[in-house]
Parts: C-alpha cells; structure tokens; sequence
C-alpha cells in the first residue's frame, strides 16, 4: 500500500469519526451552548497533544504556522456556530460543503494548476452534499447563510493551508499550537455571546472526552499527516463524506431511515472521489518524509 493510499484511508477514517461524532456534538449542546464547549473541546485536546506530542521539544519555526492555521480553523467553527443561530441545519451543512469546490479555486488563486477533474470532482461532491442534506428554501438567503458560507471559506483555506505546511514542518509541530489556538479564541470570544450555557453532566463529560481525544486530537493529528501525501482537493472531497457517516450514525443512534437521496448523494460523492483520484493528478512530494 502506497503511502497516498494509506493517507487517503487515514482521512477515510476521521471523517468517519467526525461524522460518527455529529450525534456526541448533538446532545452535548443540550447542556453547553457552542462556544464554551469548543473552547474546553480544544483547550483540553490541545494540552493533551502538547503533553504527548511535543514533550518539551519545541520547534519555533513551527509556531506562526500552527497560529496562522489556528486562527483559520477558530474562523470555520465562529462562523458555522454563529450562522446556525439564523439558519437552518441542513442549509448550514449544505454551505459548509462547499469546501470541496473552494479548495481548488483557492489553489487556482495561490498559482497551483488544477485539472479539470478535480473541479468536476468538487463539483459531483457538492452535488452529492446536497442530495445528502436535501437544504430547503435555497432561494431565500438570510444572514446566517452568509456567515455559514464564510466559515465555509475559513474552512477551506484551512485546508490548503495544511497542505502547504505539512511539506515544510513536521505534523507533531504543527497540531498543538494549532489546536490550543482555536480553544483560546474560543475562550477569548465568549463575552461577545449571550448564551453561555454549561451544565456539567455526565454526557457532557462524555462527549468532552469522546470529542476531544477522537474527533480533535487524533483527528486533526491524522489530517496534518495525511495531507503531506495527498492534494488538498481530494482531501476536501473526501471530508465530504461526513454527511454519510453522519447519516449512518443517525440510523445506529436513533433508528433514522436512510433514504434514497442518502443513496444518490452518497454515491455522486464516491463518482467524485474516483474521478479525482483517477485524472486529478498525483500528490505532493514531501519534505519531511
């Protein structure tokens, strides 16, 4: 198995777990409100990565990355919390997807040449987001569309931005601060929100932990490697497998059917992928192995 295969596959499997994570995510709401459970979300998992990762070998030439993509990936999660307060789920998740088409554009701006088939690659993978979440009223466009898409962005710049770096700096440098940043801004942001909700339950530890080890921890971890071997438009179109995972997670937790538009739009997902990984190009050469 190549090392693309193997990174593919890695980035198969936490978005899997992010997907599978949706539910946990779900009911800790129900006793924290968005901003205080991401900052102890990551705040926790970023002093865990420092503790077993960095173990006081720091690389300084690693720190302004790990802010900047930080910093990005505090915009993503701000502006998807925030554009939920005036939209709905489904058109949040919509608008998010559109990752999978703004990574190549994106890399078409910074002077990287993309092939036609990983425009059309996004392209089937929005389509395929769609089908999945099935937005309504797409017509009317209301603030928190606007918000989700921006967080959309911050998203999607995230990850061209952990392609780029990840050729440079070691994954183990760039994680923790990465993480922690996001947790401090959190922290940082709460005056600014009304509801600061947080009761400490049981489920809410649970899900703490669940979400913090798995789907930020070793989650992001496995990104920031994975990306050294694969492009940042196939890694971007397989983060939109989450929606199905999600989905499927729903079925096991909650008895949700899986209809045929949960078929459709998973399987246009899939035409994307082979189509990417098929014409799309081979990955990145990396430096630090």
């Amino acid at each position: 198995m190549s090392q693309r295969t193997k990174a593919e596959v890695s980035l198969v499997m936490i978005t899997a777990i992010w997907g599978a994570t949706f539910t946990v995510v779900k009911e800790a709401l129900l006793d924290a409100a968005p901003l205080p459970f991401l900052a102890i979300r990551f705040i926790f998992a970023g002093l865990l990565l420092l503790a077993i990762l960095w173990r006081g070998r720091v690389e300084r030439a690693a720190l302004l990355p790990s802010c900047i993509l930080g910093v990005f990936l505090f915009g993503g999660f701000l502006f998807q919390t925030w554009g939920l307060m005036y939209t709905t789920p489904s058109k949040s998740a919509f608008l998010t997807g559109f990752g999978v088409i703004l990574v190549p554009v994106i890399m078409i701006f910074c002077g990287v040449r993309m092939r036609f088939a990983n425009l059309a690659g996004g392209a089937l993978g929005l389509c395929g987001i769609y089908f999945l979440v099935a937005p309504s009223h797409m017509a009317a466009v209301n603030r928190g569309d606007i918000l989700t898409l921006a967080g959309a962005v911050f998203f999607a710049v995230h990850i061209v931005f952990v392609g780029i770096y990840t050729r440079r700096y070691s994954f183990i440098h760039l994680v923790p601060v990465q993480i922690l940043v996001v947790g401090l801004l959190s922290l940082a942001t709460l005056p600014l929100t009304r509801d600061r909700t947080l009761h400490w339950t049981g489920s809410l530890l649970m899900a703490i932990l669940v979400t913090a080890v798995l789907a930020t921890g070793v989650a992001f971890s496995v990104q920031n490697w994975a990306q050294q071997y694969t492009p940042a438009a196939h890694a971007a179109l397989i983060f939109a497998l989450e929606p199905v995972f999600a989905a499927i997670s729903s079925r096991l937790a909650f008895g949700e059917r899986l209809g045929g538009r949960v078929l459709v739009g998973s399987a246009l997902i899939l035409l994307g992928m082979v189509i990417s990984e098929i014409w799309g190009g081979s990955g990145p050469s990396p430096v630090n192995g």
